[in-house]
């Protein structure tokens, strides 16, 4: 295929860093962002990988084993036909789409569709209420949503002139997104749990090509993403063209992924880290897209399909992690090449139990929905323990002090956005509508992320925690994730969340809030236990005072809601347990 200049430029990027995978030095030194003037990532990267590519690019598994393959080539006929019939009922240039869909093909099609139109995405969760709706609609200025049938009455309560489109049926006064035409794949009922049968989306037909009417400037904004709001009311953290595509070469090199790799990544649709590793980093790379649909966590069925559909990279959070690791992990025959976790820090006990069991190690991956991958542990560096690794190529890390402000060996993990090799392309443009939120993130000259960290003479950055989550008991400062992962290393611990605790004494002391593994039941023999394990492992000053066992709240993509175990706290709800009366 002939290529045009940004595609040259962002295929040489992108085969730098393959070629550097297991060398950091060599990547981090040598690696220059491509930042074209005009970038269609859909258009310059996407169809001209797909131009005659038979190689499947979006494998879905489905609960009861029906299961649709699309090739690459399919994919950008069906990306072709989307956007053509979106344009028809009015989609243009700079219009904004909330996109609320699940794993389902559609999603991948609307994503490149839209990229094609020039039109904004805005992803949101199924999970989502008509109040957060509301929020969306209004804040984003949507123009147009695409929803499952299934959720179209949350938007009965959701005012707006936008144009309602529908997948798997459009009730009264929604178009239907079958009429684009695309069909749904060809999928076969087998038993996923055996490696007999195959499913294919092969199109029939031919439809027209979709004809882009105008070049895309890459400063153009691609995609809007609410956070997730675990303290705040959710910011609109906004992309363009080329800071979430050419942003995330940066994470194709941190989970390892190489041209014909099949990728699993667990993520909801909607969230940051689903664009992240299911539709730029696997197709940065030309590998495979592997998604398992299914209702309730199944550790053992994941890993038969890992198995039968050779799945050679895979990411999850950590809650997804620490599930896995209640299972016996040697059923997986096949273990992936690479494997990585993001969301949250990874606790240094479940990566240890993984090794084990595997033979390969958990790499953490450090970023924010406002950034792709800043600090990671890549491939073939050593590891060390707590440690999320070092700055990934392309973004200068330096760490601010929170009260002087100066740089040094501890303190809010920073960009620089003025050094050699200038301002990174994955980072976000800003804050929509808030521009004083903007120029408070970006004082200085740097992005601030307002996480805590530490680094070492090695250039290893340890993940300390959130600004507002660290604490101080008796003047000695307390990292949460550090007690957590302590409590975790107990075998009754299936989750922990640390907040401060009001004491007269100290200002504040550990609290604790406990899921417990499966044989354990909560009351005052298992605090006895904990608060033994807590004295053991912790410094004294550390120690855990109190705790109570509680289900953690937390936000929609997974992340643990301290805002409210701190307020929790405060009211005092639920039965406490106290180290002093207990032991």
């Amino acid at each position: 295929m002939t290529a045009n200049g940004p595609t040259q430029s962002f295929r040489a990027a992108r085969d730098f860093l393959l070629a550097h995978g297991d060398d950091y030095a060599a990547a981090y030194e040598g690696f220059r962002w491509p930042r074209p003037a005009e970038f269609n990532w859909a258009l310059d990267w996407f169809d001209r990988i797909a131009q005659d590519n038979d190689r499947t690019a979006l494998h879905i598994v489905e609960e009861d084993g029906l299961e649709t393959r699309i090739s690459f080539q399919d994919m950008r006929r069906r990306s072709d036909r989307v956007a053509n019939w979106l344009r028809a009922q009015g989609v243009r240039a700079g219009d904004r789409i909330v996109v609320m869909l699940g794993n389902q093909t559609e999603l991948w099609e609307t994503a490149l569709a839209a990229m094609k139109l020039r039109a904004v995405v805005i992803p949101a969760t199924p999970l989502l209420g008509p109040l957060d709706l509301v929020d969306r609609v209004e804040r984003g200025r949507a123009a147009h949503v695409i929803v499952r049938a299934e959720d179209t009455a949350k938007f009965a309560e959701v005012p707006g002139d936008y144009t309602r489109i529908a997948v798997g049926g459009a009730p009264d006064g929604w178009l239907a997104y079958a009429d684009a035409g695309t069909g749904t794949g060809a999928s076969t009922g087998t038993d996923a749990g055996t490696s007999t049968g195959t499913a294919t989306g092969t199109e029939t037909g031919g439809g027209e090509p979709f004809v882009p009417d105008g070049p895309t400037p890459a400063t153009d904004p691609l995609m809007l993403y609410f956070t997730s709001g675990t303290t705040a009311r959710p910011k609109l953290v906004q992309h363009t063209h080329i800071s979430y595509p050419i942003g995330h070469l940066s994470t194709m090199y941190w989970i390892g992924l190489r041209p014909g790799d099949v990728h699993l990544n667990i993520s909801s649709p909607g969230w940051a880290k689903h664009a992240w590793s299911n539709l730029f980093a696997p197709w940065n790379a030309e590998a495979t897209v592997f998604v398992h649909n299914y209702t309730r966590f199944d550790p053992t069925r994941l890993m038969a399909e890992m198995d039968r559909c050779e799945v050679t990279t895979f990411c999850a959070p950590p809650t997804v992690w620490r599930m896995l690791i209640q299972a016996d992990l040697t059923q997986l025959r096949t273990p992936p090449r690479e494997v990585a976790a993001a969301g949250e820090p990874l606790n240094p006990e479940v990566i240890e139990h993984v090794r084990r069991a595997w033979g390969v190690t958990i790499r953490d991956g450090f970023g924010q929905t406002e950034t792709s991958v800043q600090v990671a542990n890549t491939p073939g560096q050593p590891l060390k323990v707590g440690s999320m690794g070092r700055p990934s190529p392309g973004f200068a890390v330096t760490l601010l002090d929170p009260v002087t402000g100066q740089p040094g060996d501890e303190g809010e993990i920073c960009l620089d956005l003025s050094g050699p090799s200038g301002r990174p392309v994955g980072l976000m443009t800003g804050y929509e509508g808030d521009e004083e939120r903007t120029a408070e993130a970006t004082a200085g000259g740097y992005y601030r992320t307002g996480d805590i960290g530490s680094r070492d003479a090695d250039g290893y950055i340890t993940y300390i925690g959130r600004a507002d989550d660290v604490f101080k008991a008796s003047d000695y400062k307390i990292s949460p994730f550090e007690l957590e992962s302590a409590l975790l290393e107990h075998e009754a611990v299936a989750e922990a969340a640390v907040v401060p605790a009001p004491d007269p004494l100290r200002l504040a002391v550990p609290k604790a809030y406990v899921v417990l593994a499966e044989g354990w039941e909560p009351g005052p023999e298992t605090a006895k236990v904990l608060f033994a394990h807590s004295r053991a492992v912790l410094a004294p000053y550390k120690r855990v005072r109190r705790l109570e066992f509680a289900e953690l709240p937390k936000t929609v993509s997974g992340k643990i809601r301290r805002i409210e175990l701190r307020e929790r706290t405060l009211r005092g709800d639920g039965v406490e347990f106290h180290e002093e009366t207990t032991s």
